[in-house]
């Protein structure tokens, strides 16, 4: 068993009024309907410290996610591959994406990002990291918990019978006859990891696959629905912090159970919010055996069509006629284009019986699958929207089955050397776990 630490921090990183959000393509803030947060965990014991960070932000891209990982690692003294930063990927909020901005301003376009917000958001975060490892708790054991979410996620692409997409179920999808359609393959397990000393819990970090968005587009700033679900978590238990990651949701919506209604935001985060403390009612804890980062590198390739060239895409960015949209997608796929090291981080914290995979981009649940099957001895939490580069991720055969998703995919087809990554950082399987555990008597309210 490894005796070790764990600090906490939670900090507003709120857009001002009249800043961009996703990335300029939509309507700027116009006001707050809840704040927007930067949540994370230091976890001090075997080497250097590992950060998990979660941030009320749409994404974070190339230059930028590369900022907020260094500068994380930084105020824990720890190296980049020990931080695991990830968006929980609202829409009503940000895209940072440095490069993108500058492309912008070069020409003219609307902005996507306001520099000196970003690197305020990035300096009070690191520093309340910093300043909490001086307030550190023990932690001895972690905790496993599943729980069924029902009634939110629904697989976006809807096949006609030629193979191709023939509908798209966005999160808010209006069209009766498109609700209707079946769930589709989805992930409807919540999975909560949390970490104790001795019978007392001290952190939950729920993991689930869903995009995050009951509805956008308003100006509004909101954590929506799993941002809101993870707040009511902590108002019933105000001594253990909480968490929220998203998952592999490239391809997963609440389209099939939300038609956009406002209202359908309090219901979606109630729905969220059963799910967490259904897992935690049956969470079993075990002893932290292991504390260690195993990190693989993917090497990503360019599209080759014209719409993700750099000659159609400067084009675009620098025709005043053009729409503001059309602009500011252009610059995010000039921004993957100008990296010139384009490989991206798959990323694992091995606890012992449990791991945590950090994956890039908007990947699909299909990922997400694959791994919880390559690995049925461990409890896998799996958390997307990390380096969003590249975009989408999907399937290779998604690409041929058309559809909105290979339409954000800025990398080729790379399924093949993404879950042979995720394979070799998770490790082959192990004989079924068999250190006794010991369920403790807790709180549930």
């Amino acid at each position: 068993m490894l005796n070790c630490h764990v600090g906490t921090f939670t900090v507003d990183i709120s857009p001002p009024v009249g800043h961009p959000l996703y990335g300029g393509l939509m309507d700027p803030v116009r006001g707050q309907d809840d704040p927007l947060e930067a949540v994370g965990v230091v976890i001090l014991g075997n080497g250097a410290p590992v950060v998990l960070c979660a941030l009320d932000w749409c994404e974070i891209r190339n230059e930028a996610y590369l900022k907020w990982r260094q500068a994380l690692a930084d105020a824990a003294h720890t190296t980049p591959e020990r931080v695991f930063v990830h968006t929980v990927h609202q829409h009503n909020a940000p895209i940072a994406d440095i490069d993108a901005e500058k492309i912008i301003q070069k020409n003219n376009a609307s902005s996507s990002l306001d520099f000196k917000y970003f690197e305020k958001c990035l300096a009070k975060t690191a520093e309340a990291l910093k300043n909490c490892m001086a307030k550190t708790k023990k932690i001895n054991r972690i905790g496993k918990g599943y729980g069924r979410v029902n009634q939110v996620a629904s697989n976006r692409r809807i096949l006609g019978l030629d193979g191709k997409v023939k509908f798209t179920r966005s999160s808010a999808t209006k069209t009766p006859e498109i609700r209707d359609y079946p769930e589709g393959l989805v992930d409807p397990t919540l999975r909560t990891l949390s970490f104790w000393f001795g019978e007392k819990p001290v952190v939950a970090i729920h993991y689930y696959a869903t995009h995050p968005i009951s509805h956008n587009g308003d100006g509004m700033v909101s954590a929506d629905f799993c941002g809101l679900a993870r707040r009511k978590r902590q108002a019933d238990s105000p001594s253990v912090f909480q968490m929220y990651f998203t998952g592999c949701a490239g391809n997963i919506t609440p389209g099939k159970y939300n038609d956009g209604g406002k209202e359908n935001r309090s219901i979606l985060r109630d729905r969220i919010y059963l799910g967490m403390a259904d897992a935690w009612k049956v969470t079993y804890t075990y002893p932290i055996t292991k504390l260690e980062v195993r990190t693989g590198q993917v090497k990503l390739v360019p599209r080759k069509e014209n719409e993700f060239s750099r000659e159609e895409n400067t084009r675009l960015i620098s025709d005043l006629n053009e729409t503001k949209v059309n602009r500011n997608a252009a610059a995010l796929k000039l921004s993957w284009l100008n990296r010139l090291d384009k490989t991206v981080d798959v990323s694992c914290l091995d606890l012992g019986d449990a791991v945590v995979l950090g994956l890039p981009g908007e990947a699909f649940v299909e990922y997400q699958l694959a791994a919880q099957e390559m690995r049925p001895d461990l409890f896998v939490c799996v958390a997307s929207h990390g380096d969003g580069g590249p975009g989408n991720i999907p399937t290779a055969k998604a690409f041929i089955e058309g559809g909105y998703e290979p339409t954000a995919a800025y990398a080729a087809p790379c399924e093949e050397l993404l879950t042979n990554t995720i394979a070799k950082v998770l490790g082959p399987p192990k004989a079924q776990n068999t250190i006794p555990f010991k369920r403790f008597k807790k709180k549930t309210k």
